[in-house]
């Protein structure tokens, strides 16, 4: 069992910055994948970038340069650095782990990003 704590969101202005953090706490973290999701109002939740325990990381086409996904092992925590952001990023951040990067079965209560023009 992993429980996850987002925090780190908040509001800014468009081509600002924001770090969202994911604390872990449970058995097997080091050994989970971990990723991070987003729901806008009225839009379904969509993936935003995944890390698996070798490193490995995937992103959406939207953030790819924008955004990075990373991991402290010793910390049980997982980070997303967000740069340049964009109106279109506003939403609701939720992290998630899974023994494989699919099927995501633990989230987090969520984090709100809101980013103004």
């Amino acid at each position: 069992q992993v429980q996850l704590v987002e925090s780190g969101g908040g509001s800014v202005q468009a081509g600002g910055s924001l770090r969202l953090s994911c604390a872990a706490s449970g058995y097997g973290y080091s050994s989970y994948c971990m990723a991070w999701f987003r729901q806008a109002p009225g839009k379904e939740r969509e993936g935003v970038a995944t890390i698996d325990v070798d490193g490995t990381t995937n992103y959406r086409d939207s953030v790819k340069g924008r955004f990075t996904i990373s991991r402290d092992n010793a910390k049980n925590t997982l980070y997303l650095q967000m740069n340049s952001l964009k109106p279109e990023d506003t939403a609701m951040y939720y992290c998630a782990a899974n023994p494989w990067c699919a099927d995501f079965g633990y989230w987090g209560q969520g984090t709100q990003v809101t980013v103004s023009s």
